[in-house]
C-alpha cells in the first residue's frame, strides 16, 4: 500500500464516520474535558496502554499467533514512509477511527441497543476491522473496549481521538526505534 493510499484510506474512514453522524443525526459527546485536559489525559492513557500491552507480550503463551511476523510486516510498511506521513497517518487514524467507531457506530448502537451492548459491539467491530490474526483481533477489541468506555465515562470524543493517535505514534516509534522489543533484531550492546 502506498503512503498516498494509506492517507486517503484513513481520511476516508473519518469522512464516513462524519457523514454517518450527520445523516443519522447521532449525538456526539465532546464536552466532558477541555482541550488541554483531553490532550494530557489522552497522552497519559496512550502511554499507559502501550506499556501495559508491552508487558502482556512478555507473558509466555499469551499471544499464540506469530506476533513477530505481524510486527515485521508492520515495520516494513512503516520503514517505507517518512516521519511526516507516519505522523499524518496516526492523526488521521485517531480522528477518523474514533469518529467512525466511537461517535458514529457506538453512538448509533447506544440508541438502538443500549449503552453496554453498544460499547461491546462497536469494540468487536473495531477488532474485526484491525484483524490480522486472532491475537491482534483480541488486542484491538480490548483497545476498543477501553476507548469506548473512556468515551462514555469522560464524555469527550477529543480525549479518545488523542489517546488513539498518540497510542499509534508510540507503537510505531517503538517498532521502528526498538525492534528488538518485538524480537525483530538483536539487542544492541550499550
Amino acid at each position: 500500500m502506498s503512503s498516498r493510499t494509506a492517507l486517503v484510506f484513513q481520511g476516508g474512514i473519518g469522512v464516513v464516520g462524519l457523514l454517518a453522524i450527520l445523516i443519522l443525526d447521532i449525538p456526539v459527546q465532546n464536552d466532558g474535558l477541555a482541550g488541554t485536559a483531553s490532550v494530557f489525559w489522552g497522552c497519559l492513557g496512550a502511554l499507559a496502554t502501550y506499556l501495559f500491552l508491552i508487558l502482556l507480550t512478555r507473558v509466555p503463551g499469551l499471544f499464540p499467533d506469530d506476533l513477530e511476523r505481524q510486527m515485521r510486516a508492520l515495520r516494513a510498511f512503516a520503514l517505507g514512509l517518512g516521519a511526516p506521513t507516519l505522523l499524518a497517518l496516526c492523526i488521521l487514524a485517531g480522528v477518523g477511527e474514533e469518529l467512525l467507531f466511537r461517535a458514529a457506530l457506538q453512538g448509533w448502537l447506544a440508541g438502538e441497543l443500549g449503552l453496554y451492548p453498544a460499547v461491546g459491539l462497536a469494540s468487536v467491530l473495531f477488532g474485526l476491522a484491525h484483524y490480522v490474526s486472532f491475537s491482534y483481533f483480541l488486542v484491538a477489541t480490548g483497545l476498543g473496549l477501553l476507548l469506548g468506555s473512556v468515551y462514555v465515562v469522560s464524555g469527550s470524543l477529543s480525549l479518545v481521538m488523542v489517546w488513539h493517535a498518540v497510542y499509534d505514534m508510540i507503537a510505531l516509534f517503538c517498532l521502528l526505534r526498538f525492534p528488538h522489543w518485538f524480537g525483530l533484531a538483536p539487542k544492541h550492546p550499550n
